[in-house]
């Protein structure tokens, strides 16, 4: 049989160790560093001590002269606890002092029993109100949106965007007109098509794919290709149909040989009707052949490479390449390959840091803007600003630049140095000389006490990463010591991340039940994840969302949501509930991004094409000024104004009651 003595006040932070064994009763037990001695009547351990490791400590009886180790590695805080006297015996009238001390425990029982200690520290937090399932709805006067309605708006503007190769553009219409026609089949063949184009682009202006074209031979392609199908038989979430990934690749060959850079980078002197015929003995052949194995496929892309090099004098590399890109793009808007580049930048982003100078490039009237800065980084020391444009990088003229050919040439290795020269917002030029080196990415933007009367704290989470948990859990402690009362967590534009950061996130504020279940087509892909008691803040809750909130962002929302631990405040989320997995290839410096599972929210139900639906529905029309940097939240921001008058609302209903009674 295991005990367990805790606290279960509202708003306080439970914390634990694990079992310890048989106790004697009517003892006074304390935690303690071993070996450490405690100076009778004197604080054992002072307020604000923080651990950051629980693992090593013991737990201490001074009347006994027992101690016990625990194994659970814990970040705790301890309140003052004072000892009691090697030789006092503990009574009844010590009750008021075991009360009075969270990290001593009197034990009552008359015979020894199996204990599971867990010490709280009380934190002056209010009890969660539960919120009405309905949202609710709050009119915000502002500037209509300019918005075209209808399909037959939606294929023209697309069509605009296509035949002015503004690919990019076409890519993000089409995903924004998925939300409104999820089913229209015509759409998604076009965002396909946009996306082989834009992914095409990239490629070839991507430096390390390039060398990947020179340095990987025919033989190794087709290994590569070999390696990606087998992942895709592995691991992705719905199994593949080879005869369809066969002709995307194809179709990815078609797309290819019509653009520009890739005719140019191969050096393509075949006319048009030449290229026209070969394409058109390859359909037919493609028509007649039966593909069902990925032994198959893979026979597929070898014999359309030989026949390419034999009429349009074209690389193997580069035909078979091109098959591995379809293959893995077509199955889903979320799998990829991944060029050298591009891996490098996906880690970076999982482990929150990187070589670089800290800034967000955007491509802007015939230069590049700085859109953000990260703080602490070579280019916020340099006061680099947003809104400054890079008119020159290293001597070179940026004003035809693309953002990945500006992005490759700010990359370089740490302690190396690049020179910008750069036009700010009135039009002043100067030169700066910055040095790469490592920068820490935040995945926690601001923090701060929006209502310090009320106690109203507020955290931007813009990312889950590696560092989330650890950089929340700093947020947390700091606003606690500025008095939090409630707490608003702000997901809008948070793209996601690691599923993993997102749950311990959510871990953190909901004491018990499933956070989030998982489902792939094999076994291992398949798991509920849980919350644990230990180490839950109990503050009452608001989670700010909108369209962009998507994926990992959507776990912690709709989890929230789920269980009624707090009130979700904005637009319904995204509704992205896939999970990626980052492969890295044998065959070269590459990598493919593939769809293993999709996830449901703690209610069952799943988040694909769904999102989360906020409880308090804000619903603002105000066009966004992209020509302006991202302000911070004040009262400008209708969605935080509407969470901090639904958190007096309350309380204002609270208090009522209470002079009612």
């Amino acid at each position: 049989m295991v005990a367990a003595a805790t606290d279960h006040s509202p708003g306080s932070f439970d914390i634990g160790s694990s079992t310890i064994g048989h106790l004697p009763s009517h003892s006074l037990w304390c935690l303690r560093r071993p070996g450490e001695k405690i100076a009778l009547d004197s604080p054992f351990i002072t307020t604000g001590t923080v651990f950051d490791d629980f693992a090593g400590f013991e737990w201490f009886c001074a009347s006994a002269g027992r101690r016990f180790v625990c194994s659970r590695a814990k970040a705790v805080l301890y309140s003052t606890v004072r000892t009691a006297s090697p030789d006092r015996q503990t009574s009844s009238k010590d009750l008021p002092l075991m009360r009075s001390h969270r990290n001593c425990l009197r034990l009552t029982s008359s015979k020894p029993i199996a204990l599971a200690v867990l010490a709280a520290v009380v934190a002056t937090l209010l009890v969660v109100t539960p919120v009405a399932r309905i949202p609710a709805q709050i009119q915000i006067p502002a500037e209509s949106m300019a918005q075209q309605d209808g399909w037959e708006a939606v294929l023209q503007r697309g069509q605009e965007l296509e035949t002015q190769r503004r690919w990019g553009e076409a890519l993000a219409h089409y995903e924004g007109a998925l939300r409104d026609f999820p089913n229209q089949r015509d759409l998604w063949e076009r965002l396909t098509r946009a996306r082989s184009h834009f992914d095409l682009a990239r490629r070839y202006e991507d430096q390390s794919y390039l060398l990947s074209l020179r340095s990987v031979d025919e033989q190794r392609a087709l290994e590569l290709y070999e390696e990606i199908l087998a992942k895709i038989e592995s691991h992705y979430v719905s199994p593949p149909d080879w005869q369809q990934l066969a002709e995307r690749g194809l179709t990815s060959l078609d797309i290819a040989l019509a653009d520009e850079a890739f005719r140019r980078q191969h050096a393509l002197q075949a006319d048009d009707p030449t290229i026209r015929a070969f394409q058109e003995n390859i359909h037919r052949r493609m028509q007649v052949t039966v593909v069902q194995t990925r032994q198959q496929a893979r026979e597929v892309a070898g014999n359309v490479a030989q026949v390419a090099q034999q009429k349009l004098n074209l690389s193997p590399t580069a035909t078979i390449l091109e098959f591995a890109c379809g293959a893995t793009s077509s199955l889903d808007q979320y799998s990829s390959f991944l060029t050298s580049n591009q891996l490098k930048d996906v880690f970076c982003q999982i482990e929150g840091n990187f070589v670089g100078l800290g800034i967000e490039l955007r491509s802007q009237q015939q230069s590049l803007e700085i859109v953000s800065i990260i703080r602490g980084s070579p280019a916020d020391q340099a006061d680099l600003r947003a809104g400054d444009r890079i008119i020159q990088v290293d001597g070179i003229e940026t004003d035809e630049m693309s953002t990945d050919e500006a992005a490759d040439l700010l990359k370089g290795t740490e302690g190396s140095w690049t020179e910008l020269r750069l036009r700010d917002t009135e039009g002043v030029e100067r030169q700066v000389r910055l040095m790469r080196r490592r920068v820490e990415v935040p995945s926690i933007e601001e923090v701060k006490m929006v209502d310090p009367d009320l106690g109203i704290a507020y955290i931007k989470l813009s990312s889950f990463q590696k560092t989330t948990s650890r950089d929340l859990d700093a947020a947390l402690w700091d606003l606690h010591r500025q008095g939090m009362q409630t707490l608003v967590v702000d997901l809008r534009g948070n793209p996601g991340g690691l599923l993993n950061a997102a749950v311990e996130a959510a871990d953190k504020f909901l004491p018990s039940g499933n956070i989030v279940s998982t489902r792939g087509r094999n076994a291992h892909e398949d798991f509920d994840y849980r919350a644990h008691s230990l180490g839950t803040w109990r503050v009452p809750l608001l989670v700010l969302i909108d369209q962009n909130t998507a994926s990992a962002s959507e776990i912690f929302a709709g989890a929230i949501r789920d269980h009624r631990r707090g009130t979700v405040v904005g637009q319904r989320s995204y509704g992205k509930g896939s999970v990626q997995g980052i492969f890295t290839l044998n065959a070269g410096d590459l990598g493919v991004r593939l769809t293993t599972a999709r996830f449901y929210a703690p209610g069952g139900h799943p988040i694909s094409r769904r999102g989360v639906a906020p409880d308090l529905l804000v619903q603002s029309t105000r066009k966004p000024d992209l020509d302006q940097p991202q302000r911070s939240p004040n009262e400008s921001d209708v969605v935080l104004q509407a969470a901090i008058q639904h958190v007096r609302n309350q309380q204002h209903a609270s208090q009522h009651q209470v002079r009612a009674h």
